[in-house]
């Protein structure tokens, strides 16, 4: 007992300790995490794979968002945007832009996947922010429909209707239609707030309340929810409905009526 004591106040012990649990600690994540995603990982935070990035925000980004990503007339600051931002922007096309305008619209990817990681590593390097989310946060496996359909109607329906399905805004700017979003993209728009959209981090809506609202959108664009009642007018809800029910419904009973009264009056006259 004396001898394991003394060892223990060895000056080395503590250092030996730390590298056993970083050897464990390591050991568990290659034995664990997915091998693809967690190379991918490294090679785009690697040295580099930000040198990577650097070099192709300077071909495609740098005229817009200034040399340093500090930002310029054409384009706003990079700087603690985070990687998620990236992925979320150049994954969906929107940037690099056209050309400017009130809204910078969805189109297909200019840059593959590994591109858009080297992308996003280096703008990442330029200062904190929200981090490409993994696929269990945005997964919408285990979660409560109901619930994202009730805080979807209650943060995100204003702009986007109850459906998803887009809406007119101010100055010719648009709340996008979310049907076929991948649902990482949808993770990523809450948590950074792209263009006129409001950003939820998880102080304002947890990462659990997120994976509802995904559910939600997924439940209402699919295949088995589209229109079971019939025509669904768009997807817009009130508005829509109620203006087919005045002309079509007020308009046939109107005729109803003219039509009623014409054959009264003949019927009287006979």
């Amino acid at each position: 007992m004396k001898k394991l004591s003394a060892r223990r106040r060895h000056p080395l012990a503590a250092l030996v300790v730390l590298l056993f649990a970083l050897a464990v600690t390591g050991g568990l994540y290659a034995a664990l995490a997915p091998a693809d995603k967690a190379q991918a990982e490294a090679t785009a935070q690697s040295p580099n794979g930000i040198e990577e990035g650097k070099k192709l925000y300077a071909v495609g980004c740098a005229s817009c968002h200034g040399t340093g990503g500090q930002g310029t007339t054409d384009g706003p600051s990079l700087v603690g945007v985070g990687a998620a931002s990236v992925d979320f922007q150049v994954g969906t096309g929107r940037m690099p832009a056209q050309q400017p305008g009130a809204q910078v619209p969805k189109k297909p990817a200019k840059y593959t996947q590994t591109e858009i990681n080297h992308l996003a590593a280096y703008v990442a390097s330029l200062g904190p922010g929200p981090n490409i989310p993994s696929e269990n946060q945005y997964s919408p496996e285990n979660a409560d429909i109901a619930k994202g359909g009730e805080l979807f109607r209650t943060n995100c329906a204003q702009c986007h209707n109850f459906t998803g399905r887009g809406g007119a805004l101010t100055d010719g700017k648009y709340a996008p239609d979310l049907e076929g979003v991948s649902p990482k993209h949808i993770y990523e728009a809450m948590v950074t707030g792209p263009q006129n959209m409001p950003s939820f981090p998880d102080t304002t809506l947890p990462e659990s309340e997120k994976k509802d609202i995904i559910a939600y959108l997924g439940e209402v664009n699919s295949d088995q929810s589209k229109s079971p009642g019939g025509f669904a007018l768009g997807g817009f809800g009130p508005v829509s409905e109620g203006l087919f029910a005045w002309v079509f419904g007020m308009g046939a009973l109107v005729a109803a009526a003219v039509w009623l009264a014409a054959r009264t009056a003949k019927v009287k006259k006979s």
